[in-house]
């Protein structure tokens, strides 16, 4: 079974960047789709941005729409999610998923993905 490892997270201040990486153990085409999605404390998780990664379709968030730029190198079988001008808001653990694409769409709901990695915690101070 795939298996997903999230690096990157840490503390920075409001303006700041981060990128976030994400390592598959190996690529499957079941599973062509790519998501980050994040949780803070007491929130639901959500979706940030995802990608198809046969074709390198990217969706985003109206959040970080702008502001978060999700990529993959497939030599590496990783998916990264550079992050700029982070806000207090953007305060979250954040979770790498894999999934399967519908009609080559990769959709932003959690329960399209059925594996996930450990989260990475990403803080940004005021």
């Amino acid at each position: 079974q795939v298996q997903l490892v999230e690096s990157g997270g840490d503390s920075v201040q409001a303006g700041g960047s981060l990128r976030l990486s994400c390592a598959a153990s190996e690529y499957t085409y079941s599973r062509n789709c790519m998501g980050w999605f994040r949780q803070a404390p007491g929130k639901e998780r959500e979706g940030v941005a995802r990608i198809y990664t046969p074709g390198g379709s990217t969706y985003y968030a109206d959040a970080v729409k702008g502001r978060f730029i999700i990529s993959q190198d497939n030599a590496k079988n990783t998916v990264y999610l550079q992050m700029n001008s982070l806000k207090p808001e953007d305060t979250a653990m954040y979770y790498c998923a894999a999934g399967p694409s519908f009609g080559g769409v990769c959709r932003g709901s959690t329960g399209q993905y059925d594996t996930w990695g450990q989260g990475t915690q990403v803080t940004v101070s005021s």
